[in-house]
Parts: C-alpha cells; sequence; structure tokens
C-alpha cells in the first residue's frame, strides 16, 4: 500500500474542512489567500452546486463521497505547458484509486482505471471522478491554479442523468475509507507537484508520456461526435498544448480542444 500524505497543518500545507458548501473551487477562490505560499486543501461533505466543466453539474450524495478543491502555487510552470497540472491531477486520482483498491482487485482489474480526455478518471466504461482546473497567469508562468475534484467513493446509487456514473464502493464490493483515498491521492499529486515545479521539457515530457499510457480508449477506434456529426476515429496523439488528435476512418487527422468533441460510450 502506497504511504499516505500527512493531512495535517503545516508550513507548507493547511486543510480546511467544511460541511456543506456551493462549490469548494468557489470558496477557496474567494478565500484571502494572498502572500500564503502554502498548498490549500478544501473538503466538503456537500456542495450545493458542485460544478463540473462548462454547464455540468456533480451529484454526489452527502458524507459518502470525496468533494474537494486544491490551491497550488506552480514554482517554474511556463503558461504554454499548464496543460501538465490536468494531466498531474488526473493521473494522482488514477494512481490513488489503483493503490486503494490494490489489496481487493486482480493486477487485470486495476487496468481498468484510465483517464479520459481531459481529465475525467473512468473504471472501464464508467466515470469516478471529475475534474474542473482554473489557472491564473502571471506573464509566462502559470501563478496559481485551483484543482477541483470530485471523486466517487462510497455512493451506491445515482438519481441524475448522467449516463454513467460509479463508485469505488461498487468497483471493490463494500464501502471504503473516505480519509485513506484522500490521502492517497494527496501522496501522488504531491509527487508530481513536484516534478511540474522543476518546470522543465524532459520533466514534463516524461509526465505526458505517462497521461497518454493511460489515456483510455487511445488507439482503439471508437464512435465519436462533433459539431458535425458522429464518425468513427482513433485516438493517435494529445499534444502537450491538451489538443486531442484523431484519426478518422478516411484517414484524415482531426485535432479539437475540450468540448468540441466528445466519445459516445
Amino acid at each position: 500500500m502506497e504511504k499516505h500524505f500527512c493531512l495535517t497543518d503545516s508550513p507548507t500545507f493547511r486543510m480546511i474542512e467544511l460541511d456543506a458548501v456551493d462549490s469548494t473551487n468557489n470558496f477557496l477562490r474567494q478565500l484571502d489567500l494572498q502572500g500564503d505560499s502554502r498548498t490549500t486543501l478544501v473538503t466538503a461533505e456537500y456542495q450545493q452546486s458542485g460544478r463540473g466543466a462548462g454547464t455540468n453539474r456533480w451529484e454526489s450524495e452527502r458524507g459518502a463521497n470525496l468533494l474537494f478543491s486544491l490551491r497550488v502555487l506552480p514554482r517554474h510552470l511556463p503558461a504554454g505547458r499548464m496543460y501538465s497540472l490536468s494531466e498531474a491531477a488526473a493521473l494522482a486520482v488514477r494512481d490513488g484509486l489503483e493503490a486503494a483498491a490494490g489489496s481487493f482487485l486482480s493486477p487485470a482489474a486495476l487496468s481498468g482505471f484510465s483517464v479520459k480526455w481531459p481529465n475525467d478518471v473512468y473504471f472501464g466504461d464508467c466515470k469516478v471522478s471529475g475534474i474542473l482546473i482554473e489557472n491564473d497567469l502571471q506573464g509566462p508562468l502559470v501563478r496559481s491554479s485551483v484543482i477541483g475534484i470530485g471523486l466517487n467513493v462510497n455512493q451506491r446509487r445515482f438519481v441524475s442523468d448522467a449516463p454513467n456514473p460509479r463508485s469505488l464502493c461498487q468497483i471493490v464490493g463494500h464501502e471504503v475509507e473516505r480519509q485513506m483515498v484522500l490521502e492517497l491521492f494527496m501522496s501522488c499529486f504531491m509527487r508530481y507537484m513536484t516534478l511540474l515545479d522543476e518546470g522543465s521539457d524532459a520533466v514534463l515530457d516524461d509526465l505526458h508520456r505517462r497521461y497518454k499510457k493511460h489515456l483510455y480508449r487511445f488507439g482503439e477506434k471508437h464512435k465519436f461526435a462533433d459539431g458535425m456529426g458522429t464518425f468513427c476515429a482513433s485516438i493517435v496523439d494529445v499534444e502537450p498544448s491538451g489538443h486531442l488528435i484523431l484519426l478518422d476512418e478516411d484517414g484524415h487527422r482531426r485535432r479539437y480542444e475540450f468540448k468540441e468533441v466528445r466519445h459516445i460510450i
């Protein structure tokens, strides 16, 4: 089992635990953190207006899952490589879930955890976690980032019209201790942040390769939909900027920004 991250306040980290809030991202962005160089973690038992990307909403039963946001201050991350933060967050969730489930699933089953472009975390064809990232830039660098994460841990019944939610509890067959999952995520994420703080192309390229290694349906032919309709294609690349590259059945490469194309599952 992974060594857990210690969720206690320190000169480099602080944690704020809330019962209910509209959105942990909103709360963290409104918090006066000027001059505070620590990593700040905000958790909530319930969100009245939990946000996904765009206008999406995140369903979560009170006290069943993990709802949290992180504020981090990368040291030397170029603005042109800010997608690395999305990769690091998604990989940390994937790695943390794999570690949490490692005692209960076979190695073959554990390979079912993947990252669906741009940063959802899936098990098989079901969504376990969603991530919303809001970056602030200062000149050529990323000054700060607020990373909001919803992670389905112990919820057994989903009532929204989301097509394919699944929880860790449903995957392993019993409830899982939420703090342990959060500690595992933080351990993984802070290791990735150490790499991001270096800001070198070589390190960021290594992270990008790991992201693509765990990408959902990478290299497989599946149906997609864009503004022109549905088509069959395979994912052949994700650029360091985060643009998705598909190869369609006619041999044409198609390049998309987030929200311009979607998987059909």
